[in-house]
């Protein structure tokens, strides 16, 4: 006993070293300290339908949940964004409870939606006349995607256009990556988005993630840069064909990058990208944008014809240059099957 019991405690010590070797190359993304985007591995994405929500997870473990029927929303949202070392991105007020250091402002910023503020002249971002987007079906659950359909009401229940959307899950290594694709149908009448900054495909991030700091709240650590080289508050406004914001959580490198499809309307799109945290890609607001002439961004859809807007959202490890996010869009932007 004497001779093994110093040999259980040193083997015992060796194999907490090793796990904890292990749990510290997760949190960095590997030995490297980041992703390498071509050694990633699809990890297994599972859903799980609920009466108002799909549940999607990576490896058991959450990634998001799509809410379609929860009350009190206004439209379909994912809610929450968990990054790649399972960190919540997105801030959890409306949509959730109120965490610390959330601030109260924006209260139509659901965590991460699609809408615009101008469509035959209704509000869909900031609803004030009871406008809403409401799921019609859900059409396919399984494969790591959702089909589903909606409808955009106003508030005298008017339809005013439909949308086919397509959200595709994966995960490659600790990244973890959302496909957003919506096909607008002009199907009750002819439709024009009007150019407002009010708009589009959007998200809204946690406090520590914003570029200045909120009053009240935690630090601010986020810095946004764009394709073009454009950072913080020099970002908002210009068209890019990507755009990148990063910064710290827990001590650790995390960042979120959107990639505007080349096929896209206005590609390369302009950017609502806020200093306070929200961050969306919007084609539609010249004016505000680029100082445009006023209507210069309008866009119109005859009776029956559509328009399909696609996005890919890339929850990373690391900043945008750690995680090759300029090599991962052009990959992408090649090939986005």
């Amino acid at each position: 006993m004497r001779i093994v019991a110093p040999l259980l405690f040193l083997l015992a010590t060796v194999h907490v070293a090793a796990a904890r070797m292990d749990d510290l190359q997760a949190v960095q993304g590997g030995p490297s300290g980041h992703s390498d985007p071509d050694d990633l591995a699809t990890n297994r994405i599972a859903l799980e339908t609920r009466s108002d929500r799909v549940v999607v997870t990576v490896d058991g473990e959450p990634f998001t949940e799509y809410l379609f029927a929860k009350q009190g929303l206004r439209r379909p949202v994912l809610f929450p964004l968990h990054g790649p070392h399972g960190q919540t991105l997105t801030r959890s007020w409306p949509v959730g409870p109120r965490a610390p250091g959330d601030p109260d402002d924006h209260p139509h910023h659901e965590s991460f939606w699609f809408a615009h503020g101008d469509v035959n002249g209704h509000d869909f971002w900031a609803p004030r006349r009871g406008e809403r987007i409401e799921q019609v079906s859900l059409d396919h659950v399984g494969d790591g995607r959702i089909e589903a359909t909606s409808r955009w009401v106003t508030g005298d229940g008017t339809i005013v256009c439909t949308d086919r959307r397509v959200l595709g899950f994966t995960a490659e290594g600790p990244d973890r990556i959302i496909d957003h694709t919506i096909t607008i149908t002009a199907s009750h009448g002819p439709l024009v988005f009007g150019d407002t900054k009010e708009g589009t495909m959007a998200l809204r991030v946690r406090p520590e993630l914003n570029v200045n700091q909120a009053k009240g709240g935690p630090p601010a650590t986020g810095h946004y840069v764009n394709d073009g080289g454009d950072r913080d508050e020099a970002a908002w406004g210009k068209p890019a064909a990507w755009v990148d914001l990063s910064g710290t959580l827990a001590g650790v490198s995390v960042g979120i990058a959107c990639f505007d499809h080349p096929a896209n309307l206005r590609h390369p799109t302009c950017w609502h990208a806020r200093d306070y945290g929200l961050f969306s890609a919007n084609p539609f607001g010249l004016h505000d944008f680029t100082k445009a002439q006023q209507g210069a961004g309008r866009f119109r859809l005859a009776e029956g014809e559509s328009l399909t807007l696609r996005h890919r959202w890339l929850l990373h490890a690391g900043d945008a240059d750690t995680a090759k996010v300029a090599d991962r869009y052009a990959a992408w932007a090649r090939d986005p099957d």
